[in-house]
């Protein structure tokens, strides 16, 4: 829902969004790749799933306390309308939050995964439709 918008959007509606993300590093680490991208997966996927089937909400839409009392999953954006452009800047900044203090993660197989030193996240893009899309990079 964006509180903010004009139109339709502002209602209760959905999108099936799409996350790239670039990563950059001067050469190949251990097993010959930029990134594992298991370790990328294992970075997102918490927060990946707490959107997954929610309804995301700013802060300050005067329909949340209706929305929260109800059985509803939501996802409350403090003061931000959940666009696709404030998605890609979270994604982004938890992803370069992740990869600068080289966290590991273990898999449901005990296996463990992290990021190699020097990577770098470019960008990230959020796609909503197949022809709208926004990207965040600093």
């Amino acid at each position: 829902m964006l509180s903010k918008h004009p139109g339709l959007c502002r209602y209760p509606h959905g999108h099936s969004r799409r996350i790239d993300v670039v990563l950059l590093a001067e050469g190949l680490g251990p097993g010959d790749m930029v990134c594992d991208f298991k370790a990328l997966k294992l970075a997102v996927l918490a927060h990946i799933k707490r959107l997954d089937h929610a309804l995301a909400v700013n802060s300050g839409d005067p329909m949340l306390g209706k929305l929260q009392a109800g059985e509803q999953r939501v996802v409350v954006y403090e003061g931000l309308d959940p666009t696709t452009e404030v998605m890609a800047k979270d994604i982004y900044d938890l992803l370069r939050g992740e990869v600068v203090a080289g966290r590991v993660y273990t898999d449901e197989d005990s296996l463990t995964y992290r990021f190699p030193p020097g990577l770098r996240v470019e960008r990230v893009r959020v796609t909503e439709t197949a022809s709208t899309w926004a990207e965040y990079f600093e």
